[in-house]
């Protein structure tokens, strides 16, 4: 038993939102009390105490679209052009996943659930790409997910653009995958079906995916009109726009994650909203592939759930929070915007995405969830309160801020040292590996 004491302790729980002198108490791997420090720590001796000493706690943060390998091109130098989104797609992206090994796809897993832990995010949705060594990724990725002891949702992007016989050892990639996690029954490892984009999709493939996702009831999870190629693919070649042309497949449904969707209209939006499916927005990978401002806002005035991911641009959740609640006032010329809609998406959105795949409450300090906690390293300046705290989180938080990180009742960081894994032999093992993926480019 562990008693998380001594903290300003932001909750998310609409009951009881902010403890100034606040304690978490946590038995196996859920949380069964929330209240005063003085009082939990009479109410529950001998427990293990971790003294947040005046700092924050508050619950895992959860980043809902993410690519893991995406870590193995920092610093990556990139010789042909990128000049527009389809370029950088063929001369960054999908260099990397071409070229990406197992043993690639299992150290960019190491360094990135590392990277996700010392910034406080404790779930992850990922979506994976590695075509010429596709077979048994998602397995060595969740491996690597339970060593660590992060929350994983992983799923493989099926894609006709490396032939029709990868995209159907994609399509098995998945089902595979489903099937073990089926078998796992964890709410630690969760599956998907992964797909790139329609306009690498053909028909005859989107019906494959169709027919082999018969008999399950999981999500799919696909980048939809991210860039306006996607669009003028779908209208030149098919007659239809990207989510009706989606919808013919079947593929909205209520675990079902629609990633982006920028270049959609109003028709499209309702079919996405009707059909319960979950949008994810991804304020800086956007603006660094310049694809188009999503209309988050408007969706989510719409009533749509829209969560946020960061699309591997970076681990840190808070600094995505950040610019999505700057970028919607700049595009809209518009400062009063934002504030509400920025901290749903992150602390409402993606913690009810999380519980449509995991089954589970996670992203909340109340008694019965999952004990995901971390305490930041931040003294407020000025008063923080119930009333305020959102703007302690927006204007003085960031991931790096985090010191101590629990994951399903296990810590995995305590002052910033990982307790899972060796992080320096780890990364030094990352570099190396990286290094020869690099070498194999042409």
């Amino acid at each position: 038993m562990y008693i998380f004491k001594n903290g300003r302790t932001i909750t998310f729980d609409e009951k009881n939102p902010y403890l100034e002198n606040g304690a978490v108490v946590v038995e196996g791997d859920r949380i069964i009390d929330v209240g005063n420090s003085l009082d939990l720590e009479k109410k529950y001796p001998g427990a293990e105490l971790i003294d947040a000493k005046g700092r924050v706690i508050m619950p895992g943060l959860i980043n809902s679209h993410m690519h893991i390998y995406s870590s193995f091109a920092r610093g990556m130098k990139i010789t042909n052009p990128t000049r527009n989104f389809d370029e950088i797609l063929e001369n960054l992206w999908w260099k990397v996943d071409k070229n990406l090994t197992l043993e690639g796809t299992k150290y960019s897993a190491y360094a990135t659930y590392m990277d996700c832990i010392k910034n406080g995010v404790t779930t992850v949705i990922d979506h994976h790409a590695s075509p010429f060594h596709l077979k048994g990724s998602l397995r060595t990725i969740a491996e690597v997910a339970k060593e660590i002891g992060i929350r994983a949702s992983l799923s493989y992007e099926v894609s006709d653009r490396d032939g029709e016989k990868i995209a159907e050892e994609g399509i098995e990639e998945n089902i595979d995958f489903i099937k073990w996690a089926k078998e796992e029954n964890s709410d630690m490892i969760g599956a998907m079906f992964g797909m790139h984009a329609a306009f690498t999709l053909s028909d005859e493939t989107l019906e494959k995916c169709k027919k082999a996702m018969e008999p399950y009831d999981n999500g799919y999870h696909i980048h939809v009109a991210e860039g306006y190629t996607d669009l003028k693919n779908s209208l030149e070649k098919h007659g239809k726009r990207v989510v009706e042309r989606l919808k013919d497949f079947g593929i909205f449904r209520e675990k079902t994650i629609a990633v982006h969707c920028i270049h959609v209209n109003e028709q499209e939006l309702d079919i996405i909203k009707n059909s319960g499916s979950s949008v994810v927005h991804n304020p800086e990978s956007n603006m660094g592939n310049a694809v188009g401002r999503s209309p988050a806002v408007e969706m989510i005035n719409r009533g749509m759930e829209v969560g946020l991911g960061s699309d591997g641009y970076t681990s840190d959740m808070l600094e995505s929070y950040k610019v999505a609640n700057i970028l919607h006032k700049h595009h809209l010329s518009d400062p009063t915007v934002a504030w509400g809609e920025s901290p749903r998406m992150l602390f409402e959105n993606n913690r009810k995405i999380v519980k449509k795949q995991f089954n589970c409450q996670v992203g909340i300090l109340e008694k019965g969830g999952k004990a995901d906690i971390i305490i930041m390293d931040y003294l407020p300046h000025t008063e923080m309160n119930g009333d305020n705290f959102y703007s302690h989180i927006l204007f003085g938080m960031s991931g790096r801020g985090t010191v101590t990180t629990m994951v399903n009742g296990k810590l995995v960081m305590k002052d910033r040292v990982i307790l899972t894994v060796d992080e320096e032999k780890t990364l030094a093992k990352a570099r190396e590996v990286s290094k020869e993926m690099w070498k194999s480019f042409k």
